[in-house]
């Protein structure tokens, strides 16, 4: 049972204008997304801050599902989907990711 100290409260699609991190395009957009019991499905990121992405899949989640995403092979993050429209998905990562991984996955390294 849910109490007013959840800690993850619903929330509605951000603004761009409201997002307190500036979004990077990505130039690695392989990942791959699970839900718990579930195997994995490949999803396209899209864009990427250190509090969370957005992502293209086949299998759309809904919002407030938990989900583990992985990018290039790196270990699982675990997230909250915010929204979900039109075969897109913005989610919310459970904590922060390192800025190290935010350069490597927005940087082109040609």
């Amino acid at each position: 049972m849910a109490s007013k100290m959840t800690r993850y409260q619903p929330a509605a699609p951000a603004l761009v204008d409201q997002r307190a991190e500036p979004r990077h395009p990505v130039f690695i957009t392989r990942a791959s997304v699970r839900r718990h019991s579930e195997p994995p499905i490949e999803a396209a990121l899209h864009d990427l801050s250190a509090y969370g992405c957005r992502i293209a899949c086949s299998e759309e989640p809904d919002a407030g599902d938990r989900i583990w995403l992985r990018f290039q092979g790196g270990m699982p993050i675990a997230a909250t989907v915010i929204w979900s429209n039109q075969g897109f998905a913005g989610c919310r990562f459970d904590e922060p990711i390192e800025r190290s991984l935010v350069r490597a996955l927005t940087l082109r390294t040609d």
